[in-house]
C-alpha cells in the first residue's frame, strides 16, 4: 500500500469516526480541537508548525484530520470540534450557527489543469465534467467563477479532496480537468511534461485556508485562541522571510513524514514561490481580507447578497488578530 493510500484511508478513518460519534461536550480549558478538512500536503506545513508551538506553549491540540471541508465545518456545528480549517462563507451565512472565522491562513493559489488531449482553453468545459477539491471550498469557487467569466455551464462537479489525490486522478487519466495547488503543478509539470494545460485565471485574492470556530468557543477560549494565532502569524513571518525555515519546521517537528527525505526541496521551492506571490498572509487577514472574500464568494455564487452590504462582525471576529498584532506588531 502506497503512503498515500495510507493516509487516504486514515483520513477516512477518521471522517467515519467523526460522523457516527455521539455528540459530545466541550474541551476542558487548555484543549483544543482542530477539525482539519484535507489531506495534509507539503502546504500544510505551515499551520502543522504553528499547531506544534502551540502545543509547546501549553495548548493541548488534538488534529482531527478530515478528507472534506464540509465534514469539517459539520464537527464545528456539531460541537465535535473546536477549531476548523477551511473558508466557510456559505455556512456562515446560511447554517443558523454563530460561527465566525478568526484568522486567515493563506490566500487562494490554485490552478486549474486539463488534459490538452481533450481540452485547449476555458470554453472547451463548456458542459464538460470536472473535479475539485469540496462543496463550498475555494477550488469550487475558482471553478465556478471562471466558468461565469467565460460564459460556459460546467456539466458535473465531482468532489476529490486532497490536491495530490486530483494530480494522480490526471496522471491516470480517470479525471481530465480538474484544479491543483502550486505543489502539484509543479509535480504534473515534471511527472508529464507536456501534456497538461494550465488555464489562466483571473488574479484572485480570497481566502483559500482560514481558521473558524463559534462565537461562544473564541470568547471563551481566547487565550488559546490567541497563542494559536500568534504561532500562525509568526510561522507565516519566519517562511515568508526564508522559505527554508519550512523544511527546519518539517524536520523539527517530524511533519509528514510519509514524503521522505528527497521532498525538501519540493517543499522549500513551493513555499518560496508562495511567499514570492504574496499568498502568505502575515498578519492573520481581517476586515479587508473579509472585503476581498465578499467579492470573490458572491461572485462565484457561493454567498449572497450585494458585497457592499455584507458586514464583516457577521463572518468574522477579529480581535484575535488585532491583539496578535499588537503584540507582534504589524507588517
Amino acid at each position: 500500500m502506497t503512503s498515500l493510500c495510507r493516509r487516504v484511508l486514515l483520513a477516512g478513518a477518521f471522517a467515519l469516526g467523526l460522523a457516527g460519534a455521539m455528540p459530545v461536550g466541550a474541551a476542558s480549558a487548555g484543549d483544543m480541537r482542530i477539525a482539519f478538512g484535507d489531506l495534509p500536503g507539503i502546504e500544510s506545513i505551515q499551520t502543522l508548525a504553528a499547531i506544534e508551538r502551540a502545543r509547546e506553549r501549553g495548548v493541548n491540540v488534538e488534529l482531527i484530520i478530515l478528507n472534506d471541508e464540509d465534514l469539517a465545518a459539520q464537527a464545528i456545528v456539531s460541537g465535535q470540534a473546536d477549531v476548523g480549517i477551511g473558508a466557510p462563507y456559505t455556512l456562515i451565512q446560511k447554517a443558523g450557527v454563530p460561527i465566525r472565522l478568526f484568522a486567515q491562513i493563506s490566500t487562494l493559489r490554485f490552478f486549474p489543469v486539463v488534459n490538452g488531449e481533450h481540452y485547449k482553453e476555458w470554453k472547451d468545459l463548456d458542459g464538460q465534467e470536472v473535479a475539485v477539491q469540496a462543496r463550498g471550498s475555494g477550488t469550487e469557487a475558482v471553478m465556478l467563477l471562471m466558468a461565469k467569466n467565460h460564459g460556459i455551464t460546467l456539466g458535473k462537479v465531482s468532489y476529490v479532496p486532497g490536491s495530490e489525490v486530483r494530480r494522480n486522478a490526471l496522471i491516470q487519466g480517470t479525471i481530465k480537468a480538474s484544479i491543483v495547488d502550486a505543489a502539484n503543478r509543479r509535480a504534473l509539470e515534471a511527472e508529464a511534461p507536456g501534456r497538461f494545460i494550465v488555464l489562466p485565471v483571473d488574479d484572485l485574492k480570497a481566502t483559500d485556508e482560514g481558521l473558524f470556530a463559534t462565537a461562544d468557543y473564541l470568547k471563551n477560549n481566547a487565550a488559546d485562541i490567541d497563542i494559536l494565532v500568534e504561532e500562525l502569524m509568526k510561522t507565516a513571518r519566519e517562511i515568508a522571510a526564508n522559505p527554508a525555515v519550512a523544511v527546519e519546521f518539517r524536520n523539527k517537528y517530524k511533519l509528514l513524514p510519509d514524503l521522505g527525505a528527497e521532498a525538501d526541496t519540493e517543499i522549500s521551492e513551493y513555499y518560496k514561490e508562495s511567499a514570492d506571490a504574496g499568498s502568505l498572509v502575515l498578519n492573520g487577514g481581517g476586515a479587508e481580507a473579509a472585503k476581498d472574500d465578499f467579492a470573490f464568494f458572491s461572485l462565484s455564487g457561493q454567498i449572497d447578497g450585494d458585497p457592499a452590504t455584507l458586514k464583516v462582525e457577521e463572518f468574522w471576529d477579529v480581535a484575535a488578530i488585532d491583539r496578535a498584532a499588537g503584540k507582534l506588531g504589524a507588517k
